[in-house]
């Protein structure tokens, strides 16, 4: 079942082919209360409808790596990923559709090979039950487009105690120093 903040309720976005229901909100832990880091998941600059675009034309937006992690919810190997080194302040977007998803505050070395974070931007993620691999783990995707972008898990530092683990090749970054 996927769970996505209430801003988007009732309304069905694709994943992979197949469309879900939006129900429920996602919290971002600590970054909820800073509202400087608030997306607004309703504006869209270029008014591209995201559910709507199909398979040919994300293949046409995204590299080969970002269509298979982003549409097909693959991974990418560890240690792979600059972002993984990456240690500017910043803004960690989608690949997908630009939306900011991580504050470079949130980031750490989880010394897992993936960009980790300790905690999201307020209302950017949807989440599901992901049992492949005889495990049941939790994924995450982008709320505007759906993308994937990798797992959470609750082996984190505090101080939300999670690890927002994610494909490097989901996200840019854009830092706010040079």
């Amino acid at each position: 079942m996927l769970t996505f903040p209430t801003v988007l309720s009732r309304r069905k976005i694709l994943f992979g082919g197949s469309s879900a229901l939006i129900l429920t909100a996602c919290s971002g832990g600590a970054a909820d209360s800073n509202p400087t880091l608030q997306p607004d998941i309703g504006s869209n600059p270029d008014g591209t409808d995201w559910a709507a675009l199909t398979e040919e034309e994300w293949r046409d937006r995204l590299s080969p790596a970002a269509f298979r992690v982003l549409r097909k919810e693959d991974t990418e190997r560890p240690f792979t990923s600059p972002l993984n080194e990456e240690k500017r302040d910043g803004i960690y977007h989608c690949a997908g559709c630009d939306l900011a998803l991580f504050s470079s505050e949130q980031k750490y070395d989880s010394g897992t090979g993936w960009p980790s974070f300790w905690a999201h931007l307020d209302g950017v993620m949807g989440t599901k039950a992901d049992n492949k691999f005889f495990m049941q783990r939790t994924e995450y995707h982008c709320i505007r487009c759906g993308g994937h972008q990798g797992h959470v898990f609750n082996d984190g530092p505090a101080p939300t105690g999670e690890r927002w683990c994610n494909n490097g090749v989901a996200l840019t970054f854009r830092p706010t120093t040079a």
